[in-house]
């Protein structure tokens, strides 16, 4: 059989990768704290006839082998957490961290999720939580007669009373980092979780220690860029159309042999 129907195949296979992830970052292009995915390929191992360096005679050895490759295949899907634009909303709660960070939030089962998505809400207690209901961490409480809430550069929380002229601090968000934030685990809706390959999550206070600072009334939109994500998508559907071609040409080298005794 033609190994290039083969070879072709994991060709294939290998663009319907880039394909799945170009349509997963155009899908989230307006998503508040999407980070655009790449995808990257490794040639497969080699099916080697003659090796380089082979004495070719008594004097001489061969500089080149003969060394035929048997296509690609996808090694990674890394998480590209460049800086998305900011979006002004006039929303006190809303929050955007310029730099680098990750929110806290408890998820359902207890344990700490890491999140770009500074869309805050308040729930029934009054707690700040996200449009999920997990709970910011550190947890802060606003008051019940809060008239206005505010957040500094670095994570202080304070609130404006009814009926007082200068405002209480409730609290301060803390921020998280990790060593490789491209190792953490996605669980969707906009939430990390730390592996082994992250590290273990390095907390800190806002603008401090590599960690960047919180702007209130803003979101941190999507880092995807529509015109790189088009380029993509044409040119995976072009090579995925160049390797389908490559086994039709090996079908009709095929159908060739097969008609040569008739």
């Amino acid at each position: 059989m033609i190994r290039s129907l083969y070879t072709a195949a994991t060709g294939m296979i290998a663009q319907q990768t880039q394909i799945d992830v170009t349509s997963n970052n155009i899908a989230n292009v307006n998503t508040i704290g999407y980070k655009k995915q790449r995808a990257e390929f490794a040639d497969l191992f080699y099916q080697v006839s003659e090796y380089a360096g082979i004495s070719s005679s008594d004097t001489t050895v061969s500089p080149t082998g003969i060394e035929v490759g048997l296509g690609a295949r996808p090694t990674a899907v890394t998480k590209q957490f460049s800086q998305g634009n900011f979006k002004e909303t006039g929303n006190n709660l809303d929050m955007a961290i310029t730099g680098n960070g990750f929110f806290q939030l408890q998820l359902p089962d207890g344990t700490i999720g890491y999140s770009r998505n500074g869309a805050f809400k308040v729930d029934g207690q009054g707690q700040i939580v996200n449009s999920d209901g997990y709970k910011l961490i550190p947890e802060i409480t606003v008051p019940e007669n809060a008239t206005a809430v505010s957040v500094g550069t670095d994570g202080i929380v304070s609130v404006l009373q009814a009926g007082e002229t200068e405002p209480n601090q409730i609290g301060q968000i803390e921020l998280a980092n990790f060593i490789n934030p491209a190792g953490l685990h996605s669980l969707g809706d906009n939430n990390y979780v730390n592996t082994v390959a992250s590290g273990d999550a390095i907390l800190g206070t806002a603008g401090l220690e590599g960690l960047g600072q919180i702007k209130q009334g803003f979101v941190e939109m999507s880092n995807v860029q529509l015109v790189e994500e088009m380029t993509d998508l044409i040119t995976g559907q072009r090579a995925y159309e160049a390797n389908s071609k490559a086994i039709t040409t090996s079908d009709e080298m095929l159908q060739t042999v097969n008609g040569l005794k008739r």
